[in-house]
């Protein structure tokens, strides 16, 4: 009999119904699956409300782990074939739940020298969040041999809208009636059970060298070009504002939140201003980077970790 450990933090539920399809197909008599829920002593309310939401940027993107509610002995007193690591992006990084998870002796026991699958569920931005999530996963001796990474495919700035209205409304509908539905698509989640069977295919033989070639075949990932463009400068810049509001004191510091709500205008104005500036440059640019936009491509389909 494999065993299967599916650890998670889905704060909408989205995640869990990915995950939930995922292992439909992927369980049989040969394979048992144990479910983990991360539970953070703080909660997360859902929705979310604006000055909560920003209050989380420092910590969320400096990756400060906090502490988390005790696993279940049935969890810790198993040794597992196969760990699946479900986990959402909160301002370009692993969530705080999941980050914190990481850093413990429960999750370097768990995962120490075990065969990982990463499942992404987020807006569109998710490549610097998984390298993160590659230094985190080595940092525990895990052998990463998957990502699925599902995505809202509307486009940019239509899905920032529809965003905002599910994270502080709390409904998955349709914004004013005729926008997108926000988040991975219904379809997108059904259709997730795909995956299950290369994975069940991989984990029987213990041989996961081509499993994600074949998750790929599936469409498990769609890169972006200019997405790993924007990505990767605003990890920079969101250094700068993370390192320098950190500085002013903890969650819910008068101090800190004059600085958040001036972290929260020039968020907008990044995505409203700069990234359709960013864009035409990215065009402008593309056919002498073409070499470049194909090699970064290719890496960040893979499994492959720059080195560490």
């Amino acid at each position: 009999m494999k065993e299967v450990l599916v650890v998670y933090y889905s704060q909408t539920g989205q995640l869990f119904d990915i995950l939930e399809q995922v292992t439909s197909t992927l369980q049989n008599e040969e394979v048992n699956i144990t479910f983990h829920e991360i539970l953070p002593e703080r909660s997360y309310r859902f929705p979310w409300k604006g000055p909560e939401f920003y209050d989380t940027f420092p910590e969320s993107f400096l990756q400060i782990p906090e502490p988390l509610k005790e696993a279940s002995n049935e969890v810790l007193d198993r040794t597992y074939d196969l760990v699946i690591l479900g986990y959402q992006v909160w301002f370009l990084t692993p969530s705080i739940p999941i980050n914190s998870f990481l850093k413990t002796d429960v999750a370097k026991k768990l995962l120490n020298n075990t065969p990982v699958i990463t499942i992404i569920g987020c807006r569109n931005m998710w490549i610097m969040a998984q390298e993160k999530m590659k230094r985190l996963l080595h940092e525990c001796g895990a052998n990463l041999v998957g990502n699925i990474a599902l995505t809202d495919r509307n486009i940019n700035h239509v899905s920032v809208i529809t965003i905002q209205h599910w994270l502080f409304g709390g409904k998955k509908t349709r914004y004013l009636g005729f926008f997108p539905k926000p988040g991975v698509s219904d379809e997108d989640i059904q259709s997730a059970s795909k995956f299950g069977l290369p994975i069940q295919e991989a984990l029987l033989q213990n041989s996961y060298g081509a499993l994600q070639d074949k998750l790929l075949t599936l469409d498990a990932v769609r890169i972006k070009p200019f997405l790993v463009t924007t990505d990767t400068r605003a990890n920079i810049l969101f250094s700068k504002w993370a390192n320098l509001i950190i500085k002013k004191g903890g969650p819910k510091a008068p101090e800190r939140q004059k600085w958040l709500v001036l972290f929260k205008y020039y968020l907008l104005f990044a995505i409203w201003v700069i990234a359709p500036i960013v864009f035409i440059v990215f065009l402008l640019t593309y056919i002498p980077r073409l070499k470049q936009i194909k090699e970064e491509k290719k890496y960040y389909s893979s499994v492959h970790t720059k080195e560490i």
